[in-house]
């Protein structure tokens, strides 16, 4: 097993996050819970955007189960429970009352979302404590910090990175997405991620297959060497930028 607590700290010290990366996994079962280290279950009622916030600034450890009183909506989303048509209409019927004009289009939401398939559990801790073998990363930053993760797993090997907006319920997006695809998800958060997760109005997310973590330390080391490192230097824009382009491009840059 890799050390991840190692490449997490290396991530968060490479990047300067402010908050700390987040390991998922899912579980088949929900006596798994009991073989990792001091985890935390709510005996509140509570939605899945509330997680990330406990585990990535208060380091804690969460499981949740079908058990759970987490929300119908989440639990459909995480493999907590099947989405059928039943719920999925229902769902549709509260969502055209708030996001949605109306029914059709609230439903049409519904099957575009990204859903984790049905298992008996899932779990959240932060990477550097080492809990478990994550499937999933999460990581929280400024959108610079983002496009970092991004350019260095593009300086390894080149792909195209496209994003969705699912609207309210952006976990999809993000974590379910990258489960689902087993390729890297970016997401802007949504209202609820917001209000009630404690996500800040300049952070985005980007979810990673957790295969990829040390190719994304690999590309930034890279593009570090070169010049390229996050925080990044500015000359702002009333200077000629040709020595600095020059620098790192080693051409001329006026041509």
């Amino acid at each position: 097993m890799p050390n991840w607590a190692e490449l997490g700290t290396e991530l968060e010290n490479v990047l300067h996050l402010r908050t700390k990366i987040i390991a998922y996994r899912r579980l088949e079962k929900a006596e798994e819970l009991d073989g990792i280290k001091n985890v935390i279950r709510l005996d509140r009622f509570f939605t899945f955007c509330q997680v990330p916030f406990m585990v990535r600034v208060n380091g804690i450890t969460v499981g949740i189960t079908r058990e759970d009183k987490i929300q119908d909506r989440c639990s459909r989303i995480f493999g907590l429970k099947n989405a059928t048509e039943k719920s999925m209409n229902a769902e549709a019927a509260m969502l055209s009352t708030t996001w949605f004009r109306s029914p059709e289009e609230a439903l049409q939401q519904q099957g575009d979302y990204y859903r984790v398939p049905v298992g008996g559990a899932i779990v959240l801790a932060p990477l550097t404590k080492q809990k478990f073998e994550p499937e999933v990363l999460l990581v929280y930053g400024n959108p610079a910090q983002i496009m970092m993760v991004m350019c260095g797993l593009q300086k390894v090997k080149y792909e195209r990175f496209s994003f969705s907006f699912i609207g309210e319920g952006a976990c999809s997006d993000s974590l379910a997405q990258c489960y689902v695809t087993g390729k890297s998800a970016v997401s802007i958060p949504c209202y609820g991620e917001r209000s009630m997760g404690g996500v800040s109005d300049d952070e985005l997310a980007i979810a990673l297959p957790a295969k990829d973590l040390e190719k994304a330390i690999s590309g930034l080391k890279e593009l570090a060497k070169i010049g390229f490192k996050y925080p990044i230097n500015s000359i702002g824009p009333w200077l000629d930028p040709t020595p600095l382009l020059s620098g790192i491009y080693n051409v001329d840059s006026r041509r």
